[in-house]
């Protein structure tokens, strides 16, 4: 007997669909972003990398794991131990699923605790470290753990996210999908903390657009571009050491972001557009918002949101945690202060700078030129 055919009326399925949750990773969705966020007759495009199924570092925890694999690098059924603030460690975790691999996280008591909750409940291991490095701070902490777990565990290995060229090219689909969808880019808003994302979205878009004009989003207290390091609330964004994928060649301007200013973008967001995000998204729809009223209102500008607001529920959201931290303040100013070179003076809110220069003088390498040499314990 053959089935009835379904009813006219039933609306035919458009939406991404696969066998595998990996297979949802990509062709993510754009929003428009403009009143009453921005002024009358401006706006930008933002890329909502949240409807992933982890955020924006799916697509790079996949990749890496793959090419390690492909290349012999990771062995099945090996663990993988890296060191994350969050979203990475949701992406490390669902290639440990689609792969068969143990997965070891390193992070530190800013994680939220949801996180800490999502990634065990996905079968990843959390480790905690307990003190900051003398210097290098939380991160530095977290990236000696990194290397005791290594050595305790015979065929771990690490991606080594922050100098890992995969990392890089991990993002070149991301790129190819702004394209299709916007057409023409003249302006990229772009979060900076591995380097990843900013230097594969930035030079497959310069490939396409040469005259693009590229601006990344550091947090206040970073080191990245020059500034000494400082105690950070922000997390998904900045670094207190020097990753190796940051393209700063590709950089036309930098802006430092503090914590009250990208809660304030962030809550906005959410109360205008229902589209948010955490502290990244926050810091970039700041940045984005005064780009938009200072380009015409053609241009058109392409702002990469990194994940959503979910995670935030209990920091970026939470007025007893904002309360306690002061982030609770009025709204930001309507332009960033400017300063003419990354090391003119330590800033400690909105900043805007259009000289971008390594700190550490290193010459640009192309993105995946260099091999990676896979971290794996002895």
């Amino acid at each position: 007997m053959t089935s009835p055919c379904p009813p006219a009326a039933l609306p035919t399925v458009s939406a991404p669909s696969a066998r595998t949750p990996a297979g949802l990773v990509g062709n993510t969705p754009l929003i428009w972003v403009g009143e009453p966020f921005t002024g009358p007759g401006h706006g930008f495009w933002a890329k909502l990398e949240g409807a992933n199924p982890g955020g924006i570092k799916d697509r790079t925890a996949l990749h890496m794991v793959g090419e390690a694999r492909r290349r012999g690098e990771l062995r099945g059924g090996a663990p993988i131990v890296e060191s994350t603030s969050g979203t990475l460690g949701l992406g490390l975790a669902l290639a440990g699923i689609t792969y068969g691999h143990p997965v070891r996280v390193v992070t530190d008591p800013g994680m939220e605790p949801m996180m800490r909750e999502l990634l065990t409940a996905y079968g990843a291991e959390v480790h905690l470290v307990d003190a900051p490095h003398p210097v290098g701070g939380w991160q530095q902490a977290r990236r000696e753990r990194v290397a005791e777990l290594l050595a305790a565990g015979p065929g771990a290995w690490c991606p080594d996210q922050y100098h890992n060229p995969d990392n890089v090219s991990a993002y070149r689909p991301l790129a190819h999908e702004l394209v299709t969808q916007l057409g023409r880019i003249d302006a990229l808003v772009v979060s900076v903390g591995t380097g990843g994302h900013s230097a594969g979205v930035g030079s497959v878009l310069r490939e396409f657009f040469p005259r693009l004009r590229i601006v990344g989003v550091d947090t206040t207290g970073s080191t990245i571009f020059g500034q000494p390091a400082a105690p950070r609330l922000m997390r998904g964004l900045g670094s207190s050491i020097h990753p190796g994928n940051v393209a700063y060649d590709l950089f036309d301007e930098v802006h430092w972001v503090a914590a009250p200013e990208a809660v304030w973008a962030a809550r906005r967001l959410a109360r205008c557009h229902y589209a948010t995000g955490g502290w990244s998204v926050g810091a970039v729809a700041l940045t984005a918002r005064w780009l938009a009223a200072t380009m015409p209102a053609e241009s058109r500008i392409a702002a990469i949101f990194p994940d959503g607001p979910q995670r935030y529920t209990g920091t970026v959201f939470s007025d007893a945690y904002c309360r306690e931290h002061g982030l609770l303040t009025t709204a930001p100013p309507s332009a960033p202060q400017e300063i003419a070179d990354t090391t003119e003076r330590i800033v400690t809110s909105w900043t805007r700078c259009t000289t971008v220069t390594d700190p550490l003088g290193r010459s640009a390498v192309p993105a995946g030129a260099a091999p990676h040499a896979a971290v794996v314990a002895p």
